[in-house]
Parts: structure tokens; sequence; C-alpha cells
């Protein structure tokens, strides 16, 4: 099996939010709450001490995903090649008929439902329809900071190093999240 996993450069990121806006255009996903690729910004200090990173974030398509775990009807699955996690939504019973344990056990709140009733659930797909004709996901492709790339997990901590530590970022490892991160880091305050 090759494991596709995700690559994000924090250290480029600038939180212009064109991943988010890529992705929701090629997907058709609703003006909304509904984001399968989310920004998240963290910021803090004082001026003039102060510190910004953005964390980009889609769905870490785990080695072993608690969404896919606990979904009643089997609508979420891995799959053995690839490692990608996908959704079959005629399987889902929607946002009124289940309890949506798969939004309760995602630390980074990848699956998402719709506000209209009976939504059913929605994520990231790692852009599989691009992958199969040879292209990259369109975040990867639309970052103007070339932040983002997609790939088989070891040649990503080859080519980028290996830490899955990024600033904002919740540690899974029982989970296995495909992730490689550059994160950014905070200064050393110096008081001298």
């Amino acid at each position: 099996m090759t494991r596709i996993g995700f690559y994000f450069d924090q250290t480029r990121c600038t939180g212009c939010y064109t991943c988010v806006v890529a992705c929701k255009d090629w997907h058709d996903v609703e003006a909304g709450p509904v984001n399968w690729m989310r920004i998240r910004t963290m910021e803090s200090g004082r001026f003039p001490d102060l510190f910004v990173a953005y964390l980009a974030l889609a769905c870490c398509h785990c080695e072993n995903p608690p969404c896919a775990t606990v979904c009643p009807t089997g609508a979420i699955v891995k799959n053995p090649d690839t490692g990608v996690v996908t959704v079959d939504q005629q399987a889902c019973p929607g946002n009124q008929d289940c309890h949506a344990p798969c939004l309760k056990v995602c630390p980074w709140d990848a699956p998402q439902f719709g506000p209209q009733p009976g939504a059913r659930m929605e994520k990231c797909d790692l852009c599989q329809d691009r992958l199969m004709a040879g292209q990259a996901p369109v975040c990867v492709e639309a970052c103007p900071m070339y932040a983002l790339d997609v790939g088989p997990l070891e040649e990503l901590r080859a080519r980028y190093g290996g830490t899955d530590k990024a600033e904002g970022f919740i540690p899974g490892e029982r989970f296995g999240p495909s992730v490689v991160f550059r994160p950014k880091l905070r200064p050393v305050r110096s008081d001298g």
C-alpha cells in the first residue's frame, strides 16, 4: 500500500484562504459553514513581540481513522491501496437521522454536515478524481505560496522531514494522521 498524505509548510502560509476557496469551488461545496479545507489562525504576544501562524488543515486521512471506526452505517471507508478516507454519501443517514459520532471523534473537525435538514456528512477526499488523472489536489495547485503538497507519505517525509508537529495542530498519535509539517517556530525572546 502507498499511503498518501499532506505536507504543509507553516512558514510559508499567509492565511490567504486561496486553498479553501479553490476546494469549495472545485467540489461545489455550497457557500456557508462547510469547508473541507480550513485555515486556523494563532496569535499571541504583545507589541512589539507578536507571533502569528496559520494552520491549513483538511482531513488527515489517518492510518486508523476514528471516524470510520464509529460510523454506524459504514459510510466512511479507507481505501486499502492509498489510505485515503472517503464518504459514501448515499450510505450516510444524514444530520437528522444520525447522532454523528464521526464529528465527535475527529480531533481535527474534518467530518462536517451542512446546516440544511438531511445534509449528509462530507469531507476532503484528497481530490481523488484529480489524483487519478495525474493532477495535484486543487488546494495544492491553487496555493500561491507553495505551502502545500500531497504525495506518498514516505516520499513527503524524505523530501521535507518527518515532523508531525506544527503550531496549533492537535497531536493524534493513536490515529496516525497522514501529515508532514514544516512548523513555524515561536521566536526565542531575549530579555537582555
